[in-house]
């Protein structure tokens, strides 16, 4: 505002006296040269001036200043108008400045003196105070009017069920149900109204009403009266003042409102427990009528009979009749209950189709499976009528078309190999629990003398409890019970099936073989738990039992492995099993032996070491507990040589022997001062055994058995009981005169009947007094063993 257009172009706007301009700028911006104003051009810049020079130099520049001040003398006057022009539009651009000013400042101090900013924003916050209150007060009118609908929406739908509108109703109550936004899975937010709490409540109990009724209604609808076993199916009812309800009104009641699959399953388990189990289990027949009409010639009622069968202990065993009567029911089901509709029909067969296959299964399907391989041909009937029986169902749309799940009876018709074999197995094990459960594990005098005999001559005998047989890998012969010999011979038998089967059923048996032997395993221990804790037949029986099964699992492989199916041959494996039955013979025998040396030590235990034997009453106590060790090795022998192999039994009684000679020696050895009369006593006690024990040691040294190797039957008794010799020794070393002894141990003899340096000493000191003699004898005994 300060240059008008016209001055600011005038100012600009390029004069002819262009040079001089350009001089005056050039004197302006320090453009004039130095040098041109000197007489010598060729002069550097870091050369001195002369005097002469400089004055020189002076007078130019002066001369030149005058100059440049003439012409701008001249330029102004001669834009002396534009000049004029300009400093007039800045006096005038000044005084408007000056008056904008004033006026700025003047509406300061008027928006200084009234806020007129806050009046308007104060304006603008009450309209919008207003407008949210119109529009809070708008949708509170919305809201009471929505309530106002939804409530009287619920009071006419309970007016709707008392006049008998039961669809109408019932989409109404699904309607509502979608406003009340009930089913959803959200949050409910905290600020929503209590009044719509109240009408989902009241939406609630509507419901309840109306599902209630329906059900109620469907429940008269369809009954059973069981007087005449018979179903009612009435299609029109009139309850409650309300004429000519229709069985199709109320199931689309019913769908619309979403009770209709619970509904139906009340139905379908009354049809199923009152009219299906009857017509499977019983053989009953079905018969429906559909003709009691009323005055107006419609149908109202259709009833389904059942009728007893003439003769229940007849057998269906092709099937056709169970089929046929069940289709009876499934028809009157589609026509009267479902009234032909798809979706209904498809929902009451979901419900029950699973409970009638399974009846059919269990009760007719899996009776008629044959019991024989050799007649798996002929249940191809009975796959094709169940074949033909699902086909139907599925157009019917009672059965999924689609879903193989619902083939339930064909699929267990195609799968008749595998339940055969199941069967078989189930009747293997059901064999072979039997012949474990109902053995005794008792074997008869009789029997005991027969099985004694038996093994004597090599040769395999039964009797009505025991059996002997031979060992395949041990060339021996041992008794067994009655129970591992039917079950190996069960085991047999099923192998030899598995050989001939196909291979699915191969597998079962198979399975079923190792399973039965397994059995043994887990019910003998078991039932003779207690028995195993004694001496008695049971627990050598059962010994006998694993180590022959033991040896015959080691057999079975070679025996049928090569005629098994090809398929199973790389998974049909036995010797995994033999080990297990190996450890718990040896297991038992060790627990027998274990249980015979504590009964013998116990009874040891009782002659208190053999001391003061000298005297009577301590004498008597020292017979009378070797009594007791003479009885328990008697028993031992009663029981173990009849049952056991020949050489189990030796080698067990050897070693239960050792146990007992070996702990009378060492109690004898221990004694520290044995009197004169006390050798003669111990020297009785040690003959008294040793002479009761003469049949027992005499029948270990027997040898009844063919085929026995050359250097067993080379052992003698002692070798087998290095004990026995060691205590015949004893009792010639307690009646031996000192000299005698030294001389025996001198020569090494007391050495080879294993007497130790220690114990020869200390039975000397014990026995003879001190003396030069004994002193000598013992010198001589270090002397001899160093």
């Amino acid at each position: 505002m300060l240059l008008s257009d016209n001055g600011i172009d005038q100012a600009l706007r390029p004069s002819k006296n262009f040079g001089f301009q350009r001089e005056i700028m050039d004197v302006l911006f320090g453009s004039i040269d130095v040098r041109d104003l000197l007489p010598t051009h060729e002069l550097e810049d870091s050369s001195p001036l002369s005097a002469p020079d400089l004055r020189l130099l002076i007078d130019r520049l002066q001369v030149r200043s005058l100059h440049i001040k003439d012409k701008v003398r001249q330029y102004i006057l001669s834009h002396l108008r534009d000049f004029s022009d300009i400093f007039s539009l800045c006096s005038e651009t000044a005084s408007r400045s000056v008056e904008i000013y004033d006026q700025v400042a003047d509406i300061l101090f008027l928006l200084s003196e009234r806020p007129l900013d806050t009046e308007i924003r104060d304006a603008i916050s009450e309209i919008r105070s207003v407008i949210r209150e119109a529009k809070e007060k708008k949708e509170l009118l919305d809201l009471v009017s929505l309530i106002g609908n939804l409530n009287k929406k619920l009071n006419v739908v309970r007016e709707d069920l008392k006049a008998g509108r039961l669809i109408t109703a019932a989409e109404a109550v699904r309607d509502l149900k979608v406003v009340l936004r009930l089913g959803v899975e959200s949050v409910v937010e905290e600020r929503e109204p209590v009044v719509f709490s109240l009408l989902r409540k009241d939406w609630n109990e509507c419901f309840d009403e109306i599902q209630e009724m329906l059900l109620r209604l469907m429940e008269t609808a369809i009954s059973f009266e069981k007087e005449g076993s018979r179903l009612r199916v009435r299609s029109q009812l009139d309850v409650d003042g309300i004429e000519g309800i229709e069985l199709h009104t109320i199931l689309a009641a019913m769908d619309v409102v979403g009770v209709l699959k619970y509904g139906l399953a009340k139905v379908a388990d009354l049809i199923v427990r009152s009219v299906i189990t009857p017509a499977i289990n019983d053989g009953c027949r079905i018969l429906w009528t559909d003709n009691l009409n009323d005055k107006s010639g419609r149908m109202t009622d259709a009833i389904l009979k059942i009728v007893p069968s003439s003769d229940p202990k007849n057998v269906d065993s092709e099937g056709s009749v169970i089929f046929s009567e069940i289709m009876q029911v499934i028809k009157f089901i589609n026509r009267f209950i479902c009234l032909q509709n798809g979706d209904w029909m498809r929902c009451f067969g979901r419900l029950s189709w699973p409970r009638i296959s399974d009846l059919i299964i269990s009760n007719f399907l899996s009776k008629v499976v044959p019991s024989d391989a050799s007649k798996l041909g002929e249940f191809q009937t009975i796959m094709k009528l169940s074949s033909e029986f699902e086909s139907v169902l599925k157009e019917m749309m009672f059965i999924s078309a689609s879903d193989s799940e619902d083939k339930r009876l064909t699929n267990f018709a195609e799968n008749v190999e595998v339940h055969f074999a199941f069967r078989k197995k189930t009747e293997i094990l059901a064999k072979a629990r039997k012949f474990l459960l109902r053995c005794d594990f008792i074997v008869s005098p009789e029997n005991i003398s027969k099985g004694l005999r038996s093994k004597n001559e090599g040769i395999a005998e039964e009797s009505s409890d025991s059996v002997v047989k031979e060992l395949l890998f041990l060339s021996e012969n041992c008794m067994v019970s009655e129970a591992a010999s039917q079950l190996m011979e069960l085991v047999h038998q099923t192998l030899q099936d598995v050989c001939v089967s196909s291979p699915r059923v191969a597998l079962e048996f198979y399975r079923a073989a190792r399973d039965a032997l397994l059995l043994y395993e887990a019910i003998v221990p078991v039932k003779l738990e207690r028995q195993l804790e004694g001496l008695n037949q049971a627990a050598v029986l059962m010994h006998n039992d694993c180590l022959y099964l033991s040896q015959e699992i080691l057999g079975l492989a070679f025996e049928y492995r090569s005629h098994f199916p090809s398929s199973i041959k790389e998974h049909a494996i036995f010797v995994d099993m033999a080990p297990r039955f190996r450890l718990m013979a040896e297991e038992i025998l060790q627990r027998q032996i274990q249980h015979v040396i504590f009964n013998l030590i116990e009874a040891i235990d009782g002659a208190d070491g053999f001391q003061n034997t000298h005297q009577m009453k301590q004498y008597e106590s020292a017979k009378f507990s070797m009594d007791q060790v003479v009885f328990i090795l008697e028993k031992v022998h009663i029981i173990w040589e009849p049952l056991l192999m020949p050489s189990t039994y030796k080698n067990s009684m050897c070693m239960v022997l050792e146990s007992v000679l070996s702990r009378m020696t060492k109690d004898i050895l221990l004694l520290d001062d044995i009197a004169a009369e006390e050798t003669i006593q111990l020297q009785r006690l040690i003959n008294l055994i040793l002479e009761t024990l003469s049949s027992l040691l005499e029948s270990l040294t027997a040898d009844n058995q063919e085929g026995k190797s050359h250097e067993s039957s080379t052992r003698t008794i002692d070798d087998l009981i290095p004990s026995l010799r060691k205590i015949r020794k004893l009792a010639d070393i307690l009646d031996m005169p000192l000299k005698s002894i030294t001389t025996a141990w001198e020569s090494g003899e007391l050495i080879r009947y294993g007497f130790t340096l220690s114990e020869v000493v200390d039975l000397i000191q014990a026995i003879f007094t001190d003396s030069p003699l004994r002193k000598e004898c013992l010198r001589r005994i270090h002397s001899a063993s160093s």
